[in-house]
């Protein structure tokens, strides 16, 4: 007995703790907590909602997905980079399930509202690459007569700003010119060495978003994966190049497809609803406990506010950005988590009814519940997943993904804390009769 008040004496410090820890990482934002605060989505903050599609035309099959991903990860570091707080960046890849015939990319900037800001933040982010002159082209590049037509006389070589490991700022010592020195990774150095060592005294021209930077001459096999870029740069121009490649050459090609803006105003006021119904659902469901449940229903109020301050706490520390969508599954969750106490007093109800000793009803009436509660929430986990693996939208991936926490945070509190808090009541009160059958009566009955 004095163990089971201890451990109920321990979730409840847990949840004054989470409760301490909510509160001034998000009201208090100068205090050492003030780094955790909740991560709001485009829909809540309002901001921007950028689509771009990706031209993997050139991009083995089996290698798109790997591509696409690679392409995220540039993003959403140029995006950070300049200061954008909390992006969603993310892809939808083609296919029937998407509806898409394209792969696309997702880019959400809460905050920001300037589409223009926007689309800078993000950048014309460079696409180098290295091709070889043709064999079937002019012998001297002076003899293409049409310069539009210059860049169709190469070929692709596979070497691209990919497979670029770093890119620095040099200067000759010599003249001084600003240099561009590239070095590649593993995969890069093997087809940059496997390329200069085929074709030397070709041309291997470079160039940046299609237009031609430099036309050097292979001379001898470069084993060691390092080239470097000079064309008759500034050295603020050479400066911007270095930083650009080094944050984000893109993989493949992307294009700005559509945009979006939502406005703070529209952001605050569906917070504000969101926050709302939360706040009132939470107060219905409590009453209704209280007044049908009595005694078990205050404890099913303390396990969902413990429940309400794990989630709250979850948010904070994965972190979940949370969109309305997002919000939804939480309050839905609170009903669920509801569920299984419901479930637990009902069962414990009967044991008593049956004759019982009110401990030994309370522990078979979490025995008799438990089947029920635990095929229930694994149903609905795997619903969640599915959700969340098929989900093509960040609206289908915060509902999932939060309704996900919600059923496991339910199934802790209700099985673990709301048994405690029965337990280290229910054996202090084993008489029968009088305030013990009212306490854990029903309704309008005893």
């Amino acid at each position: 007995m004095l163990r089971t008040r201890l451990t109920a004496a321990f979730i409840l410090l847990v949840g004054i703790s989470l409760g301490f820890f909510v509160y001034f990482s998000e009201y208090k934002p100068e205090s050492k907590l003030g780094k955790w605060p909740f991560r709001l989505g485009l829909d809540l903050k309002g901001g921007t909602h950028l689509v771009y599609e990706a031209d993997t035309s050139k991009v083995a099959s089996g290698s798109v997905g790997e591509a696409m991903d690679s392409l995220r990860e540039v993003i959403e570091r140029r995006v950070n980079i300049f200061g954008v707080s909390e992006p969603l960046v993310q892809v939808e890849h083609a296919g029937f399930i998407s509806g898409n015939t394209q792969e696309r990319l997702i880019v959400e900037l809460p905050g920001v509202t300037d589409i223009e800001e926007a689309v800078r933040a993000i950048g014309a982010t460079p696409l180098l690459e290295f091709k070889m002159l043709k064999d079937d082209s002019p012998a001297s590049l002076q003899d293409i007569a049409d310069p539009a037509q210059f860049a169709s006389h190469f070929a692709d070589t596979g070497l691209t700003g990919s497979l670029l490991e770093k890119a620095t700022l040099q200067f000759d010592p010599n003249t001084q010119e600003p240099q561009v020195s590239l070095k590649f990774n593993a995969e890069g150095q093997k087809l940059f060495a496997k390329i200069t060592k085929e074709n030397r005294g070709k041309y291997l021209a470079i160039f940046l978003d299609g237009a031609v930077l430099s036309l050097p001459v292979i001379r001898e096999e470069i084993p060691n994966g390092e080239a470097q870029i000079s064309g008759g740069f500034a050295p603020e121009e050479a400066k911007v190049l270095v930083r650009n490649l080094n944050y984000g050459a893109l993989p493949v090609p992307i294009k700005l497809v559509s945009t979006q803006t939502i406005g703070p105003s529209l952001g605050e006021k569906a917070t504000k609803d969101s926050l709302k119904a939360g706040v009132i659902g939470f107060a219905l469901v409590s009453i209704f406990l209280l007044f049908w449940y009595r005694l078990p229903g205050l404890v099913a109020v303390l396990a969902l506010v413990l429940y309400s301050l794990i989630m709250m706490a979850a948010f904070k520390f994965i972190p979940v950005t949370l969109t309305a969508a997002g919000l939804a599954a939480f309050i839905l969750s609170v009903g669920m988590a509801v569920d299984a106490n419901i479930l637990i007093f009902e069962r414990t109800k009967e044991e008593l009814q049956s004759g019982k000793k009110l401990g030994e009803a309370i522990h078979d009436g979490f025995g008799r519940a438990w089947t029920s509660i635990r095929d229930s929430n694994i149903s609905s986990m795997i619903t969640a997943i599915i959700l969340y693996w098929l989900g093509t939208s960040a609206v289908i991936k915060g509902f999932a993904l939060v309704f996900f926490l919600g059923v496991v945070a339910s199934m802790f509190t209700a099985v673990t804390a709301s048994r405690i808090f029965m337990y280290s009541l229910g054996f202090n009160l084993e008489r029968r009769g009088g305030i013990i059958d009212f306490l854990f009566g029903s309704g309008f009955k005893k």
